[in-house]
């Protein structure tokens, strides 16, 4: 596993150990260890709405009516929550 240092300003350096003296983590390696992997997944859900975005940016505009279409989304639900 890779190594390294950060140094954090006092009232960071504080911060985190007051999070860490909450008992949620064993040290301040957990803590940034936790933060790291939420940022990391955020990440990778924003990428995925961006792709999502930009699919359907690029599928063009629909002529069907919007609420025709929720309600066939709505008797599909029906119908897969009633198998």
């Amino acid at each position: 596993m890779a190594q390294m240092h950060v140094s954090l300003p006092g009232d960071l350096e504080t911060w985190v150990e007051a999070r860490v003296a909450e008992g949620r983590y064993g040290g301040t390696d957990g803590y940034i260890l936790d933060l790291i992997r939420r940022d990391r997944d955020h990440e990778q859900k924003r990428r995925a709405l961006q792709a999502a975005i930009d699919e359907g940016s690029a599928s063009g505009v629909s002529e069907r009516d919007p609420f025709d279409y929720l309600d066939e989304l709505r008797d599909r639900l029906r119908t897969a929550s009633a198998a």
